[in-house]
């Protein structure tokens, strides 16, 4: 068993020998966690944001102002997701030795640790790959990606509380520069220290090369670069920098981006139709209304952005009819919700609720036009929600029925 564990412990050694670097510390991997910690944190919060709008419980507030509140959510949530991914590779880079300490487990409590940090890179690097991918509406898995990206969000965060309870005394040692100088001479000054293996990747090396101060400088640069070439699709003052994001602002029809087409969504030919109707009901009262019949009725106009879970968004001027006066044709209370059914079928979003917080605002409109032209095909002709403060995917397309629920 002896020789078994000295031929481990050479064959461990060996590994981080060819890996060595001068650059790994303890305030190195408490600064990048630093880092990495805060991205997670501000992409979960946002995250939950958008998914509890998408399934609101009974406590949800619906805030519609500003008009940019969920744009600009979605675009921080998708901004901090891609930068997490050059801080995650660089917190694995310098915590990975630790993986190669001998013995492996020797306690309860650094088994514990060692669970919070396998659940939780395991964890975090399947959330920033299907989060990637998702922005290029590529899904090769077969799970539901909105349920899968949700719940590991909770691992993600559970895991990283964990560990940080686990190395909070650690953590602390090594917050600040002076906070890790009182800690290396209180290590200094321990005498016969224990026994183990210590991973010749976190010794420090003679090889000359860069500084821990140019590696923190170089991998901020990396990030921000990485954010500016990307949150132009979410951010129109960033727009001129957009080289590396799947979306583009003022791309289109109509200047605006779309997700699902016309086409995809099998709605062309009811779209088109000349007896298309819409159906405004409250109880028993139903009225409908040609799409002439509706351009009648006073329109109204506003600029609003659009904006997708995925991160673009992109602000436009809307007009229609007021959601309100749709209503209150058919005699609904002014605080009641809403169901908009869409000519899609059997789509995910082909039916969405909408709250008395968005019927009732002034701004929510049933669109039939945009960028001052009838609404095109793959924007919903012939007409369309848009609210202020609402996920895209519940700005239903193809509208023909709104009820009162």
């Amino acid at each position: 068993m002896d020789r078994l564990t000295t031929l481990l412990q050479q064959r461990m050694d060996a590994v981080n020998g060819r890996f060595s670097s001068r650059l790994r510390s303890k305030r190195l991997t408490v600064v990048l966690g630093r880092w990495l910690g805060m991205a997670f944190t501000v992409c979960f919060l946002t995250g939950l944001f958008s998914h509890l709008l998408q399934d609101p419980p009974g406590w949800m507030l619906f805030p519609t102002r500003p008009v940019w509140v969920y744009a600009a959510t979605q675009g921080i949530h998708v901004t901090t997701g891609i930068a997490s991914i050059p801080l995650l590779a660089a917190k694995l880079w310098s915590a990975f030795p630790e993986l190669l300490r001998w013995p492996p487990l020797k306690s309860v409590v650094h088994a514990l640790e060692r669970a919070s940090i396998a659940l939780f890179v395991s964890a975090s690097l399947v959330e920033v790959t299907i989060g990637l991918l998702n922005t290029f509406q590529w899904y090769p898995w077969p799970f539901s990606f909105k349920d899968v990206h949700y719940w590991l969000g909770w691992v993600i965060i559970g895991s990283l509380a964990l560990h940080i309870a686990v190395k909070l005394p650690l953590i602390r040692a090594h917050w600040s520069r002076r906070s890790e100088a009182s800690a290396i001479a209180g290590e200094a000054a321990e005498a016969a220290p224990e026994r183990e293996t210590v991973p010749a990747a976190m010794a420090p090396a003679t090889r000359p090369g860069w500084s821990r101060r140019g590696f923190l400088a170089a991998m901020t640069a990396g990030t921000g670069v990485v954010v500016l070439t990307t949150a132009g699709q979410s951010f129109a003052w960033l727009a001129g920098l957009n080289l590396f994001a799947p979306r583009r602002m003022d791309a289109g029809p109509q200047g605006v981006p779309i997700n699902r087409t016309a086409a995809q969504a099998g709605v062309e030919g009811a779209a088109l139709a000349p007896d298309w109707v819409l159906t405004v009901a409250s109880g028993s009262v139903h009225k409908t209304l040609t799409l002439s019949q509706l351009t009648a009725l006073p329109q109204h106009s506003y600029g609003l952005p659009i904006a997708c879970v995925e991160g673009w968004s992109q602000g436009a001027q809307w007009r229609g009819v007021r959601i309100r006066d749709l209503m209150a044709l058919v005699g609904a209370p002014a605080d009641a919700g809403l169901q908009i059914s869409s000519l899609e079928q059997g789509g995910v979003y082909g039916r969405s609720f909408m709250p008395a917080a968005y019927s009732q605002d002034e701004k929510t409109l049933l669109a039939l036009e945009l960028n001052g032209a009838p609404l095109d095909l793959d924007h919903g002709y012939p007409a369309r929600i848009i609210a202020p403060g609402r996920p895209g995917v519940l700005q239903t397309k193809w509208v023909h029925r709104v009820e009162v629920i």
